[in-house]
């Protein structure tokens, strides 16, 4: 027990020091958060704007720069965790697959990019939570954090599947950019008032955009719409543990000759 404590704790520790290392991403948490929620709180207007949420099934009248700003938030978290993971799982896939086909524990290694990857994403999201407190205070304040949080895995579980899938680093952020951009857009109430399309349930920040907003303008606690993002954080991740385990597999057996 206290060998695996020890080989989790060294991946781990690995894992977080490459996070710390990925200076772009850092400055895009401490000046890129507030600048993009700044840009957004003024570009909305402040009237108010009536919106519908499938998470309460019911309509909401708001100031549209307070919308904005939950929407830039979890934009702002997608593309950063997003990236984050993405960058390091991409760069350390090599690595990765070296140590474990030397004979490092393959559940200790997965283990550690699990840790280091909620880790990043609540620290992110308790930032941007906290921008957001700034220009306006919502209905549910300590609520607000969690479909941050939970928009921040999603987008970087899916960063890890993608560093661990592809074979260039461009590809990945353009795709992470562009999913963001899209998802967001559709999520966006401004944009799309009245929720018709039912696509939009389809997406990862889906529940979180939800979430988010009942937490701002509402006392209800959309407990379902929580779990989403979540949920697609383990997806994102499993997907990610079985290709990884799959290009480490032993492959001695195959080579042996066949009777």
């Amino acid at each position: 027990m206290q060998r695996a404590w020890i080989r989790y704790r060294t991946a781990t520790g690995f894992a977080l020091t490459e996070h710390v290392r990925n200076r772009l991403a850092l400055v895009m948490v401490v000046v890129f958060v507030p600048i993009w929620m700044y840009v957004v709180y003024g570009v909305y207007a402040d009237d108010q704007v009536r919106i519908f949420l499938r998470a309460s099934n019911d309509h909401v009248t708001a100031h549209g720069n307070f919308i904005g700003t939950v929407s830039g938030a979890i934009n702002a978290v997608t593309v950063i965790v997003g990236f984050m993971m993405f960058i390091v799982t991409f760069r350390s896939a090599w690595f990765d697959q070296r140590l474990v086909m030397a004979g490092y524990p393959f559940p200790h290694l997965l283990a550690a990019k699990f840790t280091a990857l909620v880790a990043a994403a609540a620290s992110v999201s308790v930032y941007s939570a906290a921008v957001i407190f700034v220009f306006w205070v919502p209905e549910q304040p300590i609520l607000m954090w969690a479909p941050l949080f939970g928009a921040a895995l999603a987008y970087g579980g899916l960063g890890v599947a993608l560093g661990v899938l592809l074979r260039g680093e461009l590809e990945g952020m353009f795709f992470i950019i562009m999913l963001s951009i899209i998802d967001v857009g559709l999520q966006n109430p401004i944009s799309n008032p009245t929720g018709e399309s039912d696509i939009v349930q389809y997406f990862p920040s889906y529940g979180a955009m939800q979430s988010a907003l009942s937490a701002g303008f509402l006392d209800t606690v959309p407990t379902l719409h929580l779990l989403l993002g979540p949920a697609w954080f383990l997806g994102a991740i499993a997907a990610a543990g079985v290709v990884l385990r799959l290009r480490t597999r032993d492959r001695r057996m195959s080579l042996l000759p066949v009777s």
